[in-house]
């Protein structure tokens, strides 16, 4: 009798691997929901289309389709080493040597004394007393605050930080105050405002990822030092490659004995694949890995991706040479885009905000673009602001100037041709 049943539900079924949709009223109601605020987005301009790169990342690129030596300008691969040779090798051997993943998190049996080397090798980069790593910057910084602050305390957060920055401090108790981009006569009046609390908290990113702008680390250093507060930084868009040693924004701006904990990535100049970490004081990285949920409910970074960033790591502290290789061609772009009549957001940062204000705009010149051979991608709400879409060009190390001078020669054809310039 079973064997009739499944004979029957086998043919009344869905051929293999077909798809299957719920079925129902709720699934119903649920389906039309979704496709119509889709609609939406897709009307305003907004939609956020994938395209599917067919080759390793680096400054060309090869799409699935055919489009080949496309120029890339908007990857985070600062220092070009998600291809570097040697960080490859290191993937590779290490991957051989302690397997594709450890099936567990750290605290079970997922340590493997490549993860303590890397820790290790963090802290002495940053010249803090140590670090821990997590499966992404998201997750660092989601796992942070929580584990830090109570309610005694606050939280004091630049209005732009970075989504996870927001999420990580949405998840603590502390009493919270935002105080508006970069101002820091705002900030004094949150901190005296904040004077009632046990610990405070400033936080912000070291260099803003949608506006290529720097905090005003020494301001933020004196206020916090005025105030008794300790100051947070995210990294992920400074380390590897600004101050003299690639160090970030703290030593850029000489302060790196006044910033009591860094969050950063191993997934953009450090090698490109995934992965984060906080540094800071021992006893505060010994408390994360006894509370911090992220670290606590995370399968451990996998051989292949500490084996890439370890490697990145040696590389930039042989040497400073890679890192200081930015400044000139991040200076060429944004004079070259300037002198065309182009408003570049930010200052002296390889992220280039060409700015254009309309989304439709953005994208339109983003596909445009890619036409001429140049892979850029527009932003607009909810990324950024409403009003404030921009087109954002990365500069990497392995840029040549040919590859530059030609994403310049494009964007003034395009915008010419949309109207953005005159």
């Amino acid at each position: 009798m079973w064997r009739a049943a499944a004979v029957r539900a086998l043919r009344g079924a869905p051929g293999a691997g077909a798809p299957r949709a719920a079925s129902g009223a709720a699934a119903a109601q649920l389906r039309r929901r979704l496709e119509s605020e889709l609609e939406e987005i897709r009307g305003a301009g907004t939609w956020k289309s994938e395209r599917v790169i067919s080759s390793r990342q680096g400054p060309h690129l090869q799409l699935a389709g055919g489009g080949a030596g496309i120029i890339n300008f908007c990857a985070n691969n600062y220092l070009g080493l998600s291809s570097h040779p040697e960080v490859i090798r290191a993937a590779v051997e290490a991957l051989e040597k302690f397997g594709a993943g450890l099936s567990s998190v750290r605290f079970i049996c997922g340590t493997q004394s490549i993860h303590k080397d890397l820790e290790e090798k963090i802290a002495r980069f940053h010249q803090r007393e140590d670090a821990i790593l997590y499966a992404s910057c998201f997750d660092a910084n989601a796992g942070i605050f929580e584990a830090l602050l109570t309610p005694e305390d606050a939280v004091l957060s630049d209005e732009l930080n970075h989504a996870s920055i927001i999420d990580g401090i949405r998840l603590c108790k502390a009493n919270k105050y935002r105080y508006k981009h970069m101002d820091m006569q705002d900030l004094e009046a949150k901190l005296k405002e904040a004077q009632k609390h046990r610990l405070r908290l400033v936080a912000t990113d070291g260099a803003f990822s949608m506006d290529g702008d720097i905090a005003p680390l020494r301001e933020i250093c004196q206020l916090a030092h005025k105030y008794d507060a300790l100051v947070f930084i995210d990294e992920c868009h400074a380390t590897g490659f600004l101050g003299p040693n690639g160090r970030g924004t703290d030593e850029l701006l000489g302060v790196m004995d006044k910033v009591t904990i860094i969050n950063s990535t191993l997934g953009k100049a450090l090698g490109g694949a995934a992965g984060g970490y906080t540094t800071g004081p021992k006893p505060l990285i010994d408390l994360l890995r006894q509370r911090s949920r992220p670290y606590l409910f995370s399968n451990s970074l996998p051989p292949a991706v500490v084996g890439c960033a370890s490697k990145a790591l040696d590389l930039l502290m042989e040497s400073n040479a890679i890192a200081q290789s930015m400044a000139a061609k991040t200076q060429r772009f944004r004079s070259k885009m300037t002198a065309a009549g182009f408003t570049i957001s930010g200052k002296d940062h390889p992220i280039c905000p060409v700015m254009l204000g309309d989304a439709r705009l953005a994208s339109v010149m983003a596909e445009d673009m890619l036409n001429r051979g140049i892979y850029v991608i527009g932003f607009s709400y909810p990324v950024v602001p409403k009003g404030k879409a921009r087109i954002r060009v990365q500069i990497s190390a392995v840029h040549s100037d040919e590859d530059i001078d030609r994403c310049v020669e494009a964007f003034t054809q395009v915008g010419r041709k949309h109207g953005a310039l005159p």
